[in-house]
């Protein structure tokens, strides 16, 4: 959903374990750690899904940002989560990895992180509460992007994709 402000999220202590359930409102206003995936999608080419944010998500609105990512419900995995977060923003289902796990911290907007990749070559069906548009990009153009001031990438994918392509995982 795209600003569900009263969306209930697990949150969770400097471990990852839960503490108890709040509004998705609460936890973004006062920095409370919760969990999150993000996905990577690649085409047969190689190239990189990426998405453009929807103006009107509370954080982070219009920004490029990962395949697919979003909170996980209430006792939800994260590859249970990633498999709907898939189907919900983009239309589409696919074999997933999870390849690394990230502590909460302010990159992440105090989530815990799980990465997850996988393929496909769409076609994508964007949900546009969720994202206004949505490329595959090559290495090279995913580092153009990151490296121009001129455009807004969200600082989750930012360090993932550093962290991916130094570590190479796939």
């Amino acid at each position: 959903m795209a600003n569900d402000q009263h969306e209930p999220l697990e949150v969770v202590d400097e471990n990852n374990r839960v503490i108890g359930i709040q509004k998705r409102s609460k936890i973004h206003r006062e920095g409370l750690r919760h969990r999150s995936v993000h996905i990577f999608i690649f085409n047969a080419r190689g190239e990189l899904y990426l998405q453009k944010r929807s103006p009107a998500k509370d954080q982070y609105p219009g920004y490029w940002d990962s395949s697919a990512a979003g909170h996980l419900d209430p006792g939800e995995t994260p590859e249970e989560a990633a498999h709907r977060e898939l189907g919900e923003e983009l239309g589409i289902t696919a074999a997933l990895t999870a390849i690394y796990r990230h502590p909460a911290s302010p990159e992440t907007g105090w989530e815990f992180v799980t990465l997850f990749s996988g393929t496909g070559d769409g076609p994508m069906r964007l949900n546009l509460a969720e994202a206004t548009e949505g490329k595959f990009c090559t290495a090279a153009e995913v580092e153009t992007l990151l490296n121009d001031p001129q455009e807004r990438v969200a600082p989750g994918f930012r360090l993932l994709y550093r962290l991916f392509r130094k570590n190479q995982w796939m």
